[in-house]
């Protein structure tokens, strides 16, 4: 980053210092890495694979997952999609598997009545699903039953049930076959 505040003078000579004195340089990992993560169209997007398409969906992976551990170096909490920290974990063999999964957690609710795909959570993530039903079991204003990908597990799948007012822990889901096989029960989720 480029210093144009006004240049400053040497205390022996009263003169202005040279441009080259004034020129501060900062990390633009942070930059970077927002750009690798920009978006175009994505927040109209039905479903995870309609919006893959910032760089860190095409680029060859071991370019991405270098640039991310560069870049988690300066920032422990960076921005990333669920896949990517699960990748940098060792816990996911590729961004394949991950996308692979992503698509039959989408390919199974798109089919059920009531499931609405949410593309954006925060900078990085692969978005969410809300079980829209489950709304009317609330009595004021809350948020539906919400389904997410996650690297805190290796089911890949959290649910949060429908709530108002303090969000509930998530319930662990152990996969795309888990989810299919416990969705009617997780459709039925009440408020606590």
């Amino acid at each position: 980053m480029v210093d144009t505040s006004p240049s400053q003078q040497t205390a022996s000579t009263g003169e202005p210092t040279s441009p080259d004195e004034d020129l501060r340089v900062e990390p633009t990992v942070a930059l970077e890495w927002a750009q690798a993560l920009e978006q175009w169209g994505g927040e109209r997007a039905a479903k995870p694979a309609d919006a893959r398409g910032a760089w860190l969906h095409r680029a060859p992976e071991h370019q991405v997952l270098t640039f991310y551990l560069a870049a988690r170096a300066y920032d422990p909490n960076l921005p990333a999609p669920w896949w990517l920290r699960a990748l940098a974990a060792g816990s996911i063999r590729s961004r394949v598997d991950g996308f692979a999964v992503e698509d039959r957690v989408a390919k199974l609710l798109a089919s059920r009545p009531g499931w609405v795909y949410v593309p954006w959570v925060a900078e990085g993530d692969s978005g969410f699903w809300e079980y829209m039903p489950s709304e009317r079991a609330l009595t004021v204003p809350g948020v539906p039953t919400t389904l997410f990908l996650t690297h805190r597990h290796t089911g890949w799948l959290d649910v949060i049930p429908v709530h108002a007012g303090e969000t509930p822990e998530p319930i662990p889901v152990q996969g795309p076959a888990d989810l299919r096989a416990n969705l009617a029960r997780l459709e039925s989720l009440r408020p606590a």
